[in-house]
C-alpha cells in the first residue's frame, strides 16, 4: 500500500493513476474517512486527556468529599463518552484500512501508458522463429502423439483445464525445475521449497488480496488458501520482521506447486495445457534496502536470469514493457518474456519480472533497520525463473521433429540421464 501521507498530499495522481490502471478506487471517500478518523482520535485523545486530569484531581481531594464525589461523577461521564468513541474509532481505521489496500501503486515514468495488452511495448527480440521442414503439429497432437499427454482423463478427475502428464513429459518437467534451480542458485540465490498453503495475512502482504480473492482456491475450515505463486510464501516468511541492513539483499529462488481458478477466462485457451489450474513454478524473489535505484538494478538482474534460462532452452523469445492498464495494481514496473509458440505463429507469455518498491512491505509490515539507525520498508521484487506446462509447449513446439519426438536442448541434458530425444518415433 501507499503511504497515507502521500495520499492526502497528492490526491489528484492517486486518480489519475487509479484511472491509468483501471482501477476503481474513490479516493474523496477514502480522504473522508482518514478525516473522520483523525477527529475521532483527537477527541479520543482529549477524553483521555480529561480521564488522567480527573484522576489526579480524586487523588488530590483529599478530606473534601464533595469534591472528590464530583470529580468522580465528571469521571464516569468521560469515560462513558470515550466507551461510546472507541468502537467509532475502530470501525473506522477498519474501512480506512480497506480502502487503502485498494490504492494502487505509483508506476515508473518509464512504463507506457495504455489500456491493455495490446498497448504493451517491445523492447527486444532474441532467436529466430524456426523453419520447418515438415508440417508442424500443436503440443496437444504431439504430446498425445508421444503418450506423454492425458487431457481427457485429467478432466476426468479434476475438471476442466486439468491434465495429466505422462512418460517423459513428467521427467521434462522435474528437469526443467531441477535446471532452473540449479542456474539461478549459481547466481547466489537460496533455493526454497515453500508451503502450497497460506495465510490470509500473506495474500494481502503480497497485494493479491482484496483484489484477486476469486483466483485464489479456498480452504475455508483451515483459514488457508492454495498459493497461485511461490512469492505468496516468500512475502509471509518475513511479514512483521525487521531485518539488519547488513542482510539485504535477501536472494531467494522458490519451488512450488501453483493453483489458481482461473476465474474470468470462460472460453480463452481452452485447448492443451496453457491455460491451467495447477503447475509448478521456480520464482526469484528480492528483498532489498528502499532505494529506487537499488531495485531498477535488481529488476534488470533478474530479468537477465531469466532470459538466461530461455536461451539455454534454445527458445526464440521477445520480452515487453507493460503498460499501465495491463500491470496490475501493485507493481512499479513489469517485463514479461514472451516464447514463441509455432503452432499459435505468435509470442506468449512465459515469465513475468516485476518490482514494487516498498508497496508490499507495507501490507506485510516488513522493515530493515538502516546503518544510520532507522527502520524503513524494505523493497520487494519477484521473477518467474521458470513455469513447468508453458515451458512444455515451447520446448516441445520449438524443437519437434519429424518423427514426432522432441529434441532436448543441450543445457536440459544432464538432468534428463544424456538424453537427447524425449517421446518415442510415431509419426
Amino acid at each position: 500500500m501507499l503511504d497515507l501521507t502521500f495520499i492526502r498530499e497528492h490526491p489528484d495522481l492517486i486518480k489519475e493513476v487509479a484511472q491509468q490502471r483501471n482501477t476503481a478506487v474513490d479516493v474523496d471517500a477514502l480522504l473522508a474517512i482518514d478525516a473522520d478518523l483523525r477527529e475521532t482520535r483527537r477527541r479520543a485523545e482529549d477524553l483521555r486527556a480529561e480521564q488522567n486530569r480527573l484522576s489526579k484531581a480524586i487523588q488530590g481531594a483529599g478530606a473534601d468529599r464533595e469534591a472528590r464525589d464530583g470529580f468522580i461523577a465528571s469521571g464516569r461521564e468521560v469515560a462513558a463518552a470515550l466507551k461510546e468513541l472507541e468502537p467509532r474509532e475502530r470501525e473506522l481505521e477498519a474501512q480506512l484500512r480497506e480502502y487503502l489496500l485498494l490504492v494502487p501503486n505509483i508506476p515508473d515514468a518509464s512504463v507506457p501508458v495504455g489500456k491493455g495488452e495490446e498497448d504493451n511495448v517491445e523492447i527486444k527480440r532474441v532467436g529466430q522463429p524456426r523453419q520447418f521442414s515438415f508440417e508442424p503439429l500443436d503440443h496437444v497432437a504431439l504430446m498425445q502423439g508421444a503418450d506423454m499427454l492425458d487431457i481427457e482423463r485429467g478432466v476426468k478427475v479434476a475438471g476442466s483445464r486439468s491434465y495429466i502428464l505422462k512418460g517423459d513429459a513428467v521427467l521434462l518437467e522435474l528437469a526443467l525445475m531441477q535446471f532452473a534451480l540449479s542456474r539461478i542458485t549459481q547466481h547466489g540465490f537460496t533455493a526454497l521449497s515453500v508451503p502450497a498453503m497460506a495465510k490470509e495475512f500473506c495474500f494481502i502482504g503480497n497485494s493479491q488480496f482484496p483484489r484477486g480473492r476469486e483466483q485464489t482456491y479456498a480452504l475455508p475450515e483451515d483459514e488457508l488458501f492454495l498459493v497461485g505463486t511461490a512469492e505468496v510464501s516468500i512475502t509471509g516468511m518475513h511479514s512483521g520482521e525487521i531485518l539488519r541492513e547488513a542482510d539485504l539483499p535477501i536472494r531467494y529462488v522458490a519451488w512450488s506447486p501453483c493453483f489458481r481458478r482461473e476465474a474470468g477466462t470462460y472460453g480463452k485457451d481452452t485447448k492443451g495445457i496453457m491455460r491451467v489450474h495447477q503447475f509448478e513454478k521456480i520464482e526469484q524473489y528480492v528483498i532489498c534496502r528502499a532505494e529506487h535505484e537499488e531495485s531498477v538494478r535488481w529488476h534488470e538482474e533478474l530479468l537477465r536470469n531469466a532470459e538466461e534460462l530461455v536461451q539455454a532452452l534454445e527458445l526464440p523469445y521477445r520480452v515487453i514493457n507493460i503498460c499501465t492498464g495491463d500491470l496490475g495494481d501493485a507493481k512499479v514496473k513489469g517485463y514479461d518474456i514472451e516464447c514463441w509458440i509455432p503452432s499459435e505463429q505468435r509470442y506468449r507469455e512465459t515469465h513475468s519480472d516485476s518490482y514494487f518498491h516498498d508497496y508490499q512491505a507495507r501490507r506485510a509490515n516488513l522493515r530493515y533497520r538502516g546503518d544510520d539507525g532507522v527502520v524503513r520498508y524494505v523493497h520487494t521484487l519477484n521473477n518467474t525463473a521458470l513455469a513447468s506446462v508453458r515451458t512444455i509447449i515451447a520446448i516441445v513446439e520449438n524443437h519437434q521433429q519429424a518423427d514426432g519426438t522432441v529434441r532436448v536442448p543441450e543445457a536440459l541434458r544432464p538432468f534428463l540421464g544424456g538424453r537427447e530425444r524425449l517421446g518415442r518415433a510415431w509419426r
